[in-house]
């Protein structure tokens, strides 16, 4: 038996996972940040929502209830919860994302229509999952920390053959999340896979993956009161106040996903791939939505934020909803000389359909009233859920053909040119559309020296309406596919010029990108009809740098920054006019910055800090999220080549945070201090 550690490294792949990325990532001309595994570990990442916390350019949304729980990310400053995918193929589902099966994740600035399909108007989120290797390996890791935290994971890979293996991942976490006074987490993960044909032209994966969320639902702190307009920020509360109801309210979130993968090599610069994928998920909850809406405009105390009987209302928010999806994806790729120039090529066609249903639900705890400043998650319901009957509210079908090239015009230079033509259907009970739409990219690429490059690109995307039909209601009144509304799809364009440079014998990686994207016919309500129409504009300015890699074998170091201006050029919501304000939800500055320096054979030390910017939560632009700065640390002790110890400490100075906020009703309270202790066994 040969024991081994695993190499760490930050620095991103040569090249994305997707096929229809037909050049390393060094010549493709758009900003593409990659969050590797060992990144994720040394952070002590275990959900996507940890991953992206800490990744600039990037903020966080929260549901209302209607709108359902799970991840909701703003990519450049648009929402990207429709553009989820798993190995490049699209996640309907609207769940909370784990990272114990993920080697990577993957974060495509700027639209991504070409690439990936309708929506991707900010950029779109892959997450690379783990497959099954050639050669045997099993780590198991172990871990407990403050607030009853404790997390297991475990990850063995079996040669069967020489051309098959078999992988299995597993993870089992609970406790409470620190700092929020007994908010509960319950996660429980499994994902098998089995490889054939490894190392031969000819291979199929098979793989399965069933994750159940159970943690309890925290919405934060009420937020927005009529009663006081001149306060602009969250109430200063006990973090440690929960305002929801810890004997009654619940989450079940389950996401089940089969995907089947053929390869074939015709020959070794032409392959052919098919992707088949079905998935079942549910999401099912009791929520609080702690408000002030029982507050009028400058009514008095209880509602006044002075005293101590200050009152807020419990709201309850349910929801049984259910998406299955059926995808077929088929791409063939390769290279060709064609007229004396390279030409790396990826086409393919995709086909999806998707069946959202539900079930009413009645009889909750029902609505009352407590303390703002002493509130009591405790007390004892009587009440008795009913379900009404599972009903269909409606589809999504998609057909798309694409093609993908980088074409060598030297060693210099390359072109890299996308077009995808796709057809969008959508239906609920009352109503159907269709939409044919084209998206494509065009960028240029100069290469001074083999490492380094300069590209100037430009992509466009398509919004349909319906696109996140099941995803609850929306401003622009057609999110939720409660109606079907006559209007065509949104687009946006974008330009981006920007740099990359592999250094340091090419171990550390440097980016940097200016940018601009702008909505020319986003959704606004009329103030005379009432109709939905395309009259809405928004642009998203903006600058980003990073830094992934090693500057010395022993030192490590992963930073980023986003500058954004994310701006209202037109857009009406009744008799409101927001024109020149500051797009909601999006932080106008973000950085992160994470580093390790193994000090000593096996003693590895590191740290970093996350700053996000302060965001307004309405478009008025008078609700404010405060600016936060979050420091992080590790240490890792590799005792032997098989046995290591970890401990992490998150939010080192209890910092506040508000992560998100809907329009202002409440405001999402972040973790506070984390300790967790994890230890680790491997062999080879």
């Amino acid at each position: 038996m040969t024991v081994t550690a695993p190499a760490a490294s930050y620095q991103a792949p040569v090249a994305a996972q997707s096929p229809k990325f037909t050049a390393p990532l060094l010549e493709t001309p758009r900003s593409v940040t990659i969050i590797t595994e060992e990144l994720m570990r040394d952070r002590g990442a275990t959900s996507l929502q940890d991953v992206l916390r800490t990744t600039p350019g990037i903020t966080l949304g929260s549901g209302e209830g209607g709108t359902p729980t799970g991840d909701r990310p703003f990519v450049r400053g648009y929402e990207a919860s429709t553009d989820i995918f798993i190995d490049g193929v699209r996640d309907y589902a609207r769940g909370s994302h784990e990272t114990f099966n993920l080697e990577s994740v993957e974060v495509i600035k700027g639209p991504s229509s070409a690439y990936t399909g309708r929506g991707g108007t900010g950029g779109s989120i892959n997450l690379t999952t783990k497959t099954p290797k050639a050669h045997r390996f099993v780590e198991a890791t172990a871990g407990a920390g403050n607030a009853g935290q404790w997390r297991t994971t475990a990850d063995v890979n079996l040669p069967i053959s020489e051309t098959i293996a078999a992988r299995l991942n597993v993870m089992r976490m609970g406790g409470e999340v620190p700092g929020r006074g007994g908010i509960g987490v319950d996660r429980f993960g499994v994902a098998p896979s089995i490889a054939f044909g490894l190392g031969t032209p000819t291979r199929a994966t098979l793989s399965y993956s069933h994750v159940e969320n159970n943690d309890f639902p925290d919405w934060g702190i009420p937020f927005r009161n009529a009663a006081n307009p001149d306060r602009n920020r969250p109430p200063v509360v006990d973090r440690e106040n929960v305002y929801g109801r810890l004997n009654a309210d619940f989450r079940e979130n389950t996401i089940k996903t089969g995907t089947v993968k053929l390869e074939h090599d015709f020959s070794p610069d032409l392959t052919v791939r098919n992707i088949t994928r079905h998935s079942d998920s549910l999401n099912h909850y009791l929520m609080t939505r702690p408000t002030f809406d029982n507050c009028a405009a400058n009514a008095g105390p209880p509602c006044a934020d002075e005293g101590p009987d200050v009152q807020f209302r419990r709201d309850d928010r349910m929801r049984w909803r259910s998406a299955k999806s059926l995808i077929n994806q088929t791409d063939l790729y390769g290279t060709v000389q064609i007229g004396g120039l390279k030409h790396s090529f990826s086409t393919g066609f995709e086909f999806s359909r998707e069946n959202i249903y539900s079930r009413s639900m009645s009889g909750g705890p029902g609505r009352e009233h407590d303390s703002l400043y002493n509130p009591n998650p405790h007390k004892h319901y009587d009440f008795n859920i009913t379900y009404g009957d599972k009903e269909k509210d409606g589809s999504i079908r998609t057909k798309s053909l694409y093609l993908m090239d980088t074409i060598e015009l030297n060693e210099q230079f390359s072109v890299n040119a996308g077009l995808r033509r796709e057809i969008f259907e959508v239906s609920n009970q009352t109503a159907s559309r269709k939409d044919s739409f084209w998206n494509y990219q065009l960028g240029l690429v100069y290469k001074p020296v083999p490492y380094g490059s300069i590209y100037l690109s430009y992509a466009t995307s398509s919004n349909p309406a319906g696109e996140n039909l099941g995803q609850g209601g929306g401003a622009d009144g057609v999110a939720g596919g409660a109606q079907i509304r006559d209007v065509k799809p949104e687009k946006s364009r974008s330009w981006e010029l920007g740099t990359k440079w592999d250094v340091l014998h090419q171990r550390l990686s440097l980016t940097a990108a200016v940018f601009e994207t702008e909505k020319t016919d986003a959704r606004s309500t009329d103030p005379v009809s009432g109709d939905v129409t395309l009259g809405g504009n928004n642009r998203v300015r903006g600058a980003e740098l990073g830094v992934a890699g090693s500057i010395t074998p022993a030192w490590s170091i992963w930073a980023g920054y986003s500058y954004l201006d994310p701006k209202i050029i037109r857009y009406r919501s009744g008799n409101n006019v927001f024109d020149g304000n500051q797009i909601k939800f999006v932080a106008k500055q973000n950085a992160s910055v994470w580093s390790t320096y193994e000090i000593l054979p096996g003693l590895t030390l590191g740290g970093g800090a996350t700053y996000v910017g302060e965001r307004y939560a309405d478009d008025a632009n008078r609700l404010v999220l405060p600016s936060h700065v979050r420091w992080d640390a590790m240490a890792r002790y590799d005792i032997n080549p098989a046995w290591s110890v970890q401990f992490n400490v998150n939010n080192i100075t209890d910092t506040r945070m508000y992560e998100a906020s809907h329009v202002g009703i409440f405001a999402n309270v972040g973790p506070g201090r984390s300790y967790m202790l994890n230890a680790t066994y491997r062999f080879e």
